[in-house]
């Protein structure tokens, strides 16, 4: 598969779970308002699509480190090949799985 295509579906397991994890959604949604209530003017809707954002953000980034960890102990030094690239979209699709219910009850 192309590494475009790994990206893409990575992007996209992210997407839906900071949009439909409405647990992680609500934790960084209550912090947000709490420790930086003037960085959005105090606007709710601002602040609501910058923790969707960061609940994104960290999903991508939390099912980065297994593939890391394969890379390191692996020894690659150039590029990510298709194990790693998989180990990622599986990790990003397993940080997605309480998501995915809401996403097929709500919809895109």
């Amino acid at each position: 598969m192309d590494r475009t295509s790994y990206f893409v579906a990575i992007a996209f397991f992210g997407m839906i779970n900071g949009l439909f994890n409405q647990t992680w959604l609500l934790f960084a949604l209550l912090h947000m308002q709490i420790l930086a209530p003037a960085l959005l003017f105090g606007s709710v809707p601002l602040t609501l699509m910058f923790s969707s954002l960061m609940v994104s953000t960290a999903t991508i980034i939390l099912a980065g480190i297994p593939a890391a960890i394969y890379e390191h102990v692996v020894g690659l030094k150039d590029d990510s090949n298709d194990v790693s690239m998989w180990i990622w979209l599986a990790g990003t699709a397993l940080l997605t799985l309480p998501a995915i219910g809401n996403f097929f009850q709500i919809g895109l």
